[in-house]
């Protein structure tokens, strides 16, 4: 009897057309954001701080963007799968929808309780830093739906195979914000307006673009009729289904990371400047493994929907492996230019030395268990098992990461140390418990659409 052969959901060309763009994507996303940062300080103190405060929000709120993004791209990702391109087209829909609603609601809620919010979050803050803060959030609210819409289109053409047209649509975005600020700032003396204004012009620029290229009917997925109001109770709890636990695990992160830097600040200003110049070297090391982890959320989510769960397990499998390889090496590079790129921060001695020791261990722990911590849950997010992932990454969290740090950092007197020892502990946990799930049938068994 002669074997049928199944035809690969994904050939290695697709998934480096696919991952390819996004590592290019997030590594452009960090650059431009110092960019955008050094220039911006040339406002002043009190901008730059104002700036900094709403930021902290904003980072919160597009994250919660995204996350529904990703609940999106999981339920058009199955459908494409499934082979089912209507379906793929009307769940594109209901993703706009919902998202543009939820970012509205934001908008004019962040709009007409601008000061209200910013003292509730901040408590009492000198006047000039206030001011700057009002005028960056109110302004930056407003570009809450398009940075939301942004988010939703880029999805769709992930979940498309298609990852060059969010990094077209992000190099533009950010091109428009640096020239933006060049101008507002530089030659209109705007500061915190131009700031703001600049970012807002960019997001809308990208926003159009997408929605744009999405109208074209060559597409899988061709977001059409948006205008007759047509909503899909079913393929919006869909969406939501993977969308709300990433969201709240997102956010939940979000204010973790705030708790946590609240104690370092405890710490004084030799820890806070280690801290900083830690968590900037640091974050370039995840850049091409975060940028697998985002394709593997459409690869999978295409496989189950095929109903090839073998193949879900086989591509996760070799995806985390090219992951951790990038980690191991992007960590190797790491440790060999540690002392650069630290140096480059000229700080004193004594600053240079705690953030010297801490690089050296983050590379041996990021190494170990960054990937299966941050990575594997993609794969099964993209299963519909969201609501597990959000509640091992929560409870992981709040009792390692957040309590942990207290323990380590302060009860026992390790300092900014014991809080990035809490933080490896957390990242084991997570490791362990999402291998552990993996492994299993479980998550394969979950349904995100019918």
């Amino acid at each position: 009897m002669e074997k049928t052969l199944i035809r690969p959901v994904f050939t290695g060309a697709e998934l480096r057309r696919l991952i390819v763009p996004l590592v290019f994507e997030q590594l452009l996303a960090v650059t431009v954001g110092m960019a955008d940062t050094m220039m911006v300080a040339t406002v002043g103190e009190a901008a730059v701080s104002g700036i900094s405060l709403v930021d902290q929000a904003n980072v919160l709120l597009i994250q919660v963007f995204a996350a529904m993004a990703t609940g999106g791209a999981v339920v058009a990702s199955q459908y494409l799968g499934r082979r089912d391109r209507e379906g793929a087209r009307d769940a594109a829909r209901q993703l706009i929808y919902v998202i543009l609603a939820m970012s509205v609601v934001l908008a004019v809620v962040c709009v007409a309780f601008n000061r209200h919010l910013l003292r509730f979050m901040f408590g009492q803050v000198e006047p000039d830093v206030m001011a700057a803060a009002e005028t960056y959030f109110w302004i930056s609210a407003l570009s809450y739906p398009f940075i939301a819409v942004y988010n939703g289109g880029a999805a769709l053409f992930r979940s498309m195979g298609n990852s060059r047209v969010s990094l077209l649509a992000s190099f533009i975005m950010n091109a428009i914000n640096i020239g933006g600020n060049a101008l507002l700032i530089y030659q209109f003396n705007m500061g915190v307006a131009g700031a703001a204004t600049a970012s807002l012009a960019s997001r809308m620029t990208a926003c159009f673009m997408v929605l744009v290229l999405l109208r074209n009917p060559h597409n899988a997925i061709c977001l059409e009729h948006v205008l007759r109001l047509r909503f899909d109770g079913g393929k919006i709890r869909s969406i939501l289904k993977v969308g709300v636990p990433n969201g709240i695990e997102n956010g939940m992160f979000q204010i973790g990371k705030l708790l946590v830097a609240g104690l370092v600040a405890s710490f004084g200003t030799s820890s806070i400047a280690a801290n900083a110049i830690c968590n900037n070297v640091s974050s370039i090391v995840s850049i091409p493994a975060s940028a697998i982890g985002l394709g593997m959320v459409t690869v999978v989510g295409r496989c189950m929907g095929a109903g090839e769960k073998k193949q879900a397990r086989t591509y996760t499998r070799n995806l985390m492996a090219l992951a951790w390889g990038t980690i191991v090496l992007m960590n190797g590079a790491i440790l060999f230019l540690a002392g650069p790129l630290v140096g480059f921060y000229a700080m004193p001695a004594a600053t240079t030395a705690l953030a010297m020791e801490i690089m050296r261990e983050f590379c041996f722990w990021s190494v170990l268990s960054w990937t299966p911590s941050f990575i594997l849950p993609n794969a099964l997010r993209a299963a519909g098992d969201a609501r597990f992932t959000m509640c091992v990454s929560m409870i992981s969290m709040w009792i390692f990461r957040i309590g942990m740090s207290y323990v380590l950092g302060y009860a026992l007197n390790m300092g900014l140390k014991g809080v990035w020892l809490a933080m490896y502990i957390d990242w084991c946990v997570r490791a362990v418990i999402f291998l552990w799930r993996a492994k299993g049938d479980k998550w394969q068994q979950k349904k995100v659409i019918e």
